[in-house]
């Protein structure tokens, strides 16, 4: 292999909080995260107007002339310049983003949850198969120090096959007081904590259960799930859901909350050997405690190890690179995140919502 870097170049879909977050880790050194076999540059920036792009440039990207300021997202899609598109738009908006970027024969990473449902995620793997570009759900926390540390523990087989899966992610928006156009409160965007904070959760049932050898890449066989609807606007606010792996067997309890804060610990994996204790923030756990037990069933912990993660940048530049390297490899989808993960996730969801009697207004679903 050449000892050149493989460089992507980016375009950029959206001027929000994502995406600044993801720019400003584009930004960074690679070198910093030890990484020299690609390097990420972006190309362009596509907003509602020029001028929104422009600003972005110039209060994220410190101005750099090099990057072009667009002012539709089809003018983005469009440029010849861009290899991959990154779309930070909400997720009700996935769908046409993706549509877009697709026929205009790009590669997409696209925020979580990729779309509103599961039938408009298969139509846009079918579309991205079709026309022979990449599309990866943007699972930031799968390719992070954390995620990698802990399925290393789990594959060294020391503390059994995991039993449980106990996830939660919750954050108090304020909601007897924001606007009901608020991203999270609006139906119109998807709101409510299910499909805005549930992925988390869900991801480390997926990584743990799903991703064990023992599971075989078996979906849940049942999905278990209820909420307590805003009294605003109908969306969910606080939420729970199981999912059962009985080939292991091993159950996820997962819950998601817009009106509570967040708990110390993001996600507990419990063994008949021992427990993984993964720090908050869920979605970005920059440490780990792992306890091992005397024996099988009996809770006198015999040894206790407690890791802290540093790196520079948020974390979202672990998903850029592998992105990068898909790329470079000629991958249409990550083998780490796979285009079927995504889409076990948007059936949970769509049955959770089920369940919930949580509909989404008529229009906001592409696909049905």
């Amino acid at each position: 292999m050449s000892g050149t870097p493989f460089v992507v170049r980016w375009g950029i879909i959206s001027t929000g909080w994502i995406a600044k977050a993801f720019v400003e880790d584009l930004l960074l050194d690679p070198k910093t995260r030890g990484v020299h076999d690609v390097v990420h540059k972006i190309v362009a920036v596509g907003s509602r107007s020029v001028e929104s792009a422009q600003g972005f440039i110039d209060t994220v990207a410190g101005g750099d002339k090099s990057i072009k300021a667009l002012g539709s997202y089809d003018a983005l899609v469009a440029d010849n310049d861009v290899d991959v598109v990154y779309i930070g738009t909400p997720h009700t908006l996935h769908y046409d983003n993706t549509v877009a970027a697709i026929n205009a024969r790009k590669h997409v990473l696209l925020e979580k949850p990729a779309t509103s449902n599961a039938a408009e995620w298969a139509d846009l793997v079918r579309r991205a198969k079709e026309t022979g570009v990449f599309l990866m759900e943007a699972m930031w926390t799968r390719f992070q120090p954390a995620a990698l540390a802990v399925r290393e523990i789990i594959e060294k087989g020391e503390l059994g096959k995991p039993v449980i899966v106990d996830a939660d992610l919750s954050g108090d928006f304020g909601v007897e007081n924001i606007p009901t156009t608020h991203r999270i409160l609006d139906p119109m965007l998807g709101g409510g904590a299910i499909l805005d904070l549930g992925p988390y959760p869900l991801f480390w049932a997926l990584h743990v259960l799903y991703d064990n050898p023992s599971n075989g890449s078996q979906p849940p066989s049942r999905v278990s799930g209820g909420f307590v609807k805003n009294a605003r606007t109908g969306v969910d606010q606080n939420t729970s859901f199981a999912l059962d792996f009985p080939s292991i067997p091993a159950q996820a309890r997962l819950s998601c909350s817009i009106n509570v804060p967040a708990r110390e610990v993001g996600a507990i994996v419990r063994f008949r050997k021992g427990t993984i204790w993964v720090d908050k923030p869920i979605y970005c756990p920059r440490g780990y405690r792992v306890q091992w037990f005397e024996k099988e069933g009996r809770d006198a912990v015999v040894r206790e190890e407690t890791v802290k993660l540093t790196w520079e940048g948020r974390g979202m530049h672990f998903e850029a690179d592998e992105v990068g390297r898909c790329l470079r490899d000629g991958k249409l989808e990550s083998a780490a995140w796979t285009h079927e993960k995504t889409a076990v996730a948007m059936r949970v969801f769509d049955e959770v919502r089920r369940q919930g009697g949580y509909q989404l207004p008529d229009g906001v679903e592409k696909i049905l």
